[in-house]
């Protein structure tokens, strides 16, 4: 985890905030820049949250929607006009999350792979 967070606070194009709580943290989100592609999109770049986390006992407090809020106009400040994120089909709880944040679902798809 400790190189990941190093990998955003080197990328000029990546941001993490979080929530502290009694001195700790109690939550993350993780955005990035995206140029290349983002599902929905139409403008490029487009701030994409990569990851979000909120301890257990402090969830429906509003405090993930306040981290996407932070994503969103470090997002505007960098010069995107559009907030995208994903999540897997079967995590129910993270789309739900996402709706009550107000981010529309813009597709789904379905990923293969195999191994060479």
């Amino acid at each position: 985890m400790l190189a990941e967070l190093e990998k955003y606070a080197a990328d000029e194009d990546a941001a993490l905030f979080a929530a502290l709580e009694g001195g700790g943290p109690v939550a993350f989100a993780q955005c990035t820049l995206r140029k290349d592609y983002a599902e929905g999109a139409e403008t490029f770049p487009v701030g994409y949250l990569e990851g979000i986390f909120v301890d257990a006992s402090f969830r429906r407090k509003g405090i993930g929607r306040k981290l996407v809020g932070a994503c969103e106009e470090w997002s505007r400040k960098k010069g995107a006009v559009e907030f995208g994120s994903d999540c897997e089909s079967e995590n129910a709880s993270s789309a739900a999350f996402h709706k009550k944040a107000g981010v529309a679902e813009a597709g789904r798809i379905i990923c293969f792979i195999r191994k060479l």
